[in-house]
C-alpha cells in the first residue's frame, strides 16, 4: 500500500484508499466504477483489455505450500490432484490452478488459508510469494514448505477503463521515478505491497 500511496503523492493525484475488502468485490467495483483501482494484481491475458495498467509495482511467484515439517515436493500442478488445496477466491493463483483442472477450496481472505493449512483443513495452500510470508509473520508462523513454484509474474495497479490516460501516465511516471531512486520492492519489503 505504501508504494501506491507514494505513487499518488508524487503524481499529485488526490485519492482515498480502502484496504481489506473481499477481492472479488474490489475487482468488480474497479471494473464497473470510474475512479477506482485495485492493487496488486497480475495482468493476465483475460484481464489485459479490462483495465488500464500502471506498473509493474512488484514481482511475485505463485506457489503451493504445505505445513511446517512436511517434505512434500511436486514438479507440476497435475501432481496436486487428490490434495485439498486452499486458495484466495478470484485471485490469479486460484484462476490458474482451476484452469489446470484443480478445484480449490476458495476463501474470501487469503490469510484464512494459513490457519486452514496449520489446522489440517487443507493439504496445500495456493498463494503468492512474498504475500504468504507477510501473513505467516503476522501470525508468528515460521517457514512453510514450498511444494511447487508454478508461476512468476509482475504485479500492477489496475485502473477502471474510464481513467483518463493523463492520470495513468502521471502515475506510471511517478512509479518509474521511484524505481530509479531504488524505492523498496515487495521482495525486500513485503510490508510495502
Amino acid at each position: 500500500a505504501d508504494t501506491v500511496r507514494e505513487m499518488f503523492k508524487r503524481a499529485g493525484i488526490d485519492y482515498s484508499m480502502t484496504l481489506r475488502f473481499p477481492w472479488d468485490r474490489v475487482y468488480q467495483t474497479t471494473l464497473d466504477s470510474p475512479n477506482h483501482g485495485l492493487f496488486s494484481t497480475s495482468m493476465t491475458d483475460d484481464r489485459r483489455p479490462l483495465f488500464k495498467w500502471v506498473g509493474p509495482i512488484a514481482q511475485y511467484e505463485s506457489v503451493l505450500l504445505s505445513a511446517p515439517g512436511s517434505n512434500l515436493k511436486l514438479t507440476s500442478l497435475e501432481q496436486a490432484q487428490g490434495y485439498t488445496i486452499g486458495a484466495y477466491k478470484s485471485s490469479a493463483v486460484s484462476t490458474r490452478i482451476e484452469a489446470q483442472g484443480l478445484t480449490p477450496v476458495n476463501s474470501l481472505r487469503d490469510q484464512e488459508n494459513l490457519q486452514k493449512l496449520l489446522s489440517g483443513s487443507i493439504d496445500l495452500w495456493a498463494t503468492s510469494d512474498p504475500v504468504w510470508r507477510y501473513y505467516a509473520r503476522q501470525e508468528g508462523v515460521g517457514a512453510l514448505n514450498t511444494v511447487l513454484v508454478f508461476n512468476s509474474a509482475p504485479l500492477y495497479l489496475a485502473l477502471n477503463k474510464d481513467t483518463p490516460d493523463e492520470v495513468v501516465t502521471r502515475l506510471q511516471n511517478a512509479l518509474d521515478e521511484m524505481k530509479t531512486e531504488g524505492y523498496g520492492t515487495c521482495v525486500k519489503h513485503p510490508e510495502l505491497c
